[in-house]
């Protein structure tokens, strides 16, 4: 029996040996790790890590002394070739009508909806089901969707069109700015949460658990059409109104009337998008989309030369034939001396050092930045940022956001690369537009 024992005992000692050995007793980290590799993604260009001079190169036209130069670092990053183009954002509002149909359809008819996972248990709520195909002809399907569709009254001349009222895009991030705080922390000794969050419409929540930082929202994603009538008196724009956004002659031309919430919600659904293809394929879904903080979209203006004023990198806008090299304001009156009397393609003009089109001129666009004119003193010195969630009853002046570049209806002085501007976050113009950007994944 003693030997027996003492079998066991050294077989034992073996086992755990030959476990140790593997590692030897060192501190390796995790084994089985993938390495991780970051393909390049589609229409999007990757901005090198850095530090420039942020700010003016030149003197404040309007003396608002806002814009301060200072020395600051911006980590890597991804941005958007281009601005989004009308096409690009009307693929965001077919999804947003599909799936309103698919769901309206789902509450009725079954195979519009998944109610169980592969396992069998139970989906609350159901997912869409994608793979099934939509017949308009059918009867059924035909009285569900109705509802989708503006009444006859309301309808031109009897087209039936879809309700572009009811296109609104639920949807939610992490707030990880009142996460962050202190006070809203976790108690260990406690076992529970301490402190309020205030949500979308300002009311002051007691936190319960980490759902409580997850913040919802909901927005209309069609573009405000009448803004090309509404910004400009006594101008004849209602071509543009009727055709801008749904036309396919402009399908390859920046989105406008697009305000800060909608682009805001863009990203979002970008982030979705993209994460829910790589998840069915087996990848991790990890890549977040968003509006570039302000920093970020100066840097990538420049291109890589610093002190330059404008992403071409030289101090006027013409070249040496004499062209002009944005879309903007030229002259007087003058809208078409650059080439086009409003908006232009998107990447009509040379792109700048780092291949980004349009930093210049065409439209102006949203950062995720809110403005205020001593922002410069009080950020940080690293990817400087300046949030504030503006409530519904806030005053304007905190609703105001950072936009940058210039569009076709400025004059030179705005598509410099230091000049910032703003605009309401709740508004729409005929002459902002956005890109999106996405943080590189590593640091080099």
């Amino acid at each position: 029996m003693k030997k027996l024992i003492s079998f066991g005992f050294v077989l034992a000692v073996l086992i755990i040996s030959s476990c140790n050995s593997q590692r030897g007793g060192e501190l390796t980290g995790v084994p089985g790790r993938a390495r991780y590799f970051e393909p390049d993604p589609f229409g999007m260009i990757f901005v090198p890590q850095g530090s420039f001079t942020m700010g003016t190169n030149d003197q404040s036209v309007p003396w608002a002394q806002n814009d301060f130069t200072r020395t600051v670092t911006v980590d890597p990053f991804w941005m958007d070739e281009t601005e989004i183009t009308n096409n690009e954002y009307r693929q965001f509002v077919y999804w947003v009508r599909d799936s309103i149909m698919r769901r309206m359809l789902g509450e009725q008819i079954d195979d519009f909806v998944i109610s169980e996972d592969a396992a069998g248990n139970p989906l609350d709520p159901p997912l869409i089901n994608w793979d099934i195909r939509i017949d308009y002809r059918d009867e059924e399907i035909k009285e569900i969707l109705n509802e989708m569709y503006y009444p006859i009254e309301e309808r031109f001349f009897g087209t039936k069109e879809v309700d572009t009222r009811k296109l609104n895009y639920e949807y939610f991030w992490i707030d990880l700015q009142q996460a962050a705080k202190r006070s809203n922390r976790y108690n260990f000794e406690t076992k529970e949460y301490e402190g309020y969050v205030t949500n979308t419409d300002g009311e002051k929540i007691e936190i319960q658990d980490r759902s409580s930082f997850i913040i919802h929202d909901m927005v209309n994603v069609y573009p405000d059409t009448l803004c090309w009538i509404a910004d400009f008196t006594f101008s004849f724009n209602e071509p543009m109104t009727t055709m801008y956004f749904w036309h396919p002659a402009f399908d390859n031309y920046p989105v406008i009337g697009v305000s800060w919430k909608q682009a805001s919600a863009f990203c979002i659904w970008r982030t979705r998008y993209l994460n829910a293809a790589l998840r069915s394929s087996g990848q991790p879904g990890i890549h977040d989309y968003r509006l570039p903080i302000e920093s970020e979209w100066e840097y990538g203006a420049r291109g890589g030369l610093d002190n330059s004023m404008y992403p071409w990198g030289g101090y006027y806008t013409r070249n040496k034939q004499g062209c002009f090299l944005a879309n903007f304001k030229p002259l007087r009156g003058n809208y078409i001396d650059d080439g086009g009397s409003v908006t232009l393609p998107v990447g009509t003009y040379q792109p700048n050092e780092y291949g980004l089109y349009d930093m210049a001129g065409n439209v102006a666009e949203w950062t995720s930045n809110s403005y205020d004119e001593s922002a410069y003193v009080f950020n940080h010195d690293l990817n400087p940022d300046y949030k504030y969630n503006a409530l519904p009853d806030d005053p304007p002046v905190l609703k105001r956001k950072v936009i940058r570049g210039g569009s076709w209806k400025d004059i030179a002085y705005y598509m410099q690369n230091g000049v910032r501007s703003y605009e309401y976050q709740d508004t729409a113009k005929s002459y902002i537009g956005f890109r999106c950007v996405r943080s590189y994944l590593g640091n080099n």
